[in-house]
């Protein structure tokens, strides 16, 4: 047969529509803002407010820790998207692979990142999380699912929700490469599978949801769980933190103060309303906040801080002697 032939500027108007396609298909994914906390210690500050697709759900505290070998990553993101962004700020940053993608808890805004970082490497990186990690997000996952395609306009399949292949009971050391993160499981708190990450070399915590700065601490775990745990943080050798929410800080253990005023009083003043006999609502309608203080997102959280207080603490003995001491205010 003959061959066809086809116009020149037809064949030109073709090959600039394949290349602007193959240039659109090969745009790179815009990294996520890091900051270098301590050497080859990496941190995202997400933005100090609610989980929404006004702010692509960027809004938890993401970081990466850079070994000789390896890198690992502590929390994805709220989003696919973010967990991209991030990977994107890693490849900048690095040329090594990434090994482990850690996760501090199950909560949307900290682990919907994690598809971005499955097939990214080779070998596949390891997911790592608290024992108690998986079951919480089994439980949870309709609702991220339902949250992003209702309010996101994302239609996410199952698949991209990751599972922890490695889970810490207690505690587990990771080797980077000339670098040693220590994990650790803490019992009930602000959740009931909080994680922390430390880095030996720089004494860098990354303490997860366990602390907030500025953003109002959100209960969904244990209260008296979660002072208890405070005070066991105190004692780490810490000479910067990361938080879950809220800027990096070297003020260690002072960061914590806030936090531990906040929960003491919510502590306090929940047994307060149960010896008056108040009910639930009565309870979340007179329990404030102390005034002075500068907590962001307080119409958010506060209010379902006090109902989940009230549901743990219903049942305790009337007249507790452990209570937890305030510290300055």
């Amino acid at each position: 047969m003959p061959t066809r032939r086809w116009p020149r500027g037809l064949w030109l108007a073709m090959f600039l529509c394949a290349a602007n396609a193959g240039a659109q298909a090969a745009d790179p994914v815009a990294p996520l803002a890091v900051v270098e906390v301590k050497p080859g210690v990496f941190a995202h500050a997400g933005k100090l407010e609610d989980w929404a697709p006004a702010n692509g759900g960027d809004v938890a505290n993401l970081g990466f820790v850079v070994g000789s070998r390896c890198v690992a990553v502590i929390d994805t993101g709220g989003t696919p998207a973010i967990g991209q962004a991030l990977k994107a700020a890693i490849d900048r940053a690095t040329t090594l692979p990434v090994c482990y993608v850690i996760n501090t808890h199950a909560h949307p805004d900290h682990v919907l990142g994690n598809a971005a970082f499955v097939d990214a490497y080779k070998p596949a990186p390891r997911f790592v999380a608290s024992a108690r990690f998986a079951q919480a997000l089994t439980a949870r996952e309709p609702y991220w699912l339902n949250s992003l395609k209702r309010d996101f306009g994302l239609t996410v399949p199952r698949t991209s929700i990751v599972y922890p292949g490695n889970s810490v009971d207690k505690s587990m050391d990771l080797d980077l490469g000339g670098r040693v993160l220590t994990l650790q499981a803490w019992p009930t708190a602000h959740t009931d599978n909080d994680l922390t990450v430390y880095d030996q070399r720089t004494r860098t915590l990354f303490a997860g949801d366990l602390l907030f700065v500025r953003h109002l601490p959100a209960l969904d775990g244990n209260l008296r769980g979660w002072t208890a745990v405070m005070e066991d943080l105190r004692r780490l050798p810490v000479d910067a933190v990361v938080p879950g929410h809220g800027p990096v800080s070297t003020d260690w253990p002072g960061v914590m103060d806030a936090q531990a005023n906040y929960l003491g009083a919510l502590l306090r003043d929940t047994r307060a309303a149960l010896r008056k006999h108040l009910t639930i609502q009565q309870a979340v309608d007179s329990i404030g906040i102390a005034p002075g203080t500068t907590w962001l997102l307080t119409d958010r959280f506060h209010k379902r801080n006090v109902t989940a207080a009230y549901a743990e603490l219903e049942w305790e003995d009337p007249d507790p002697t452990d209570a937890p001491k305030a510290t300055k205010p």
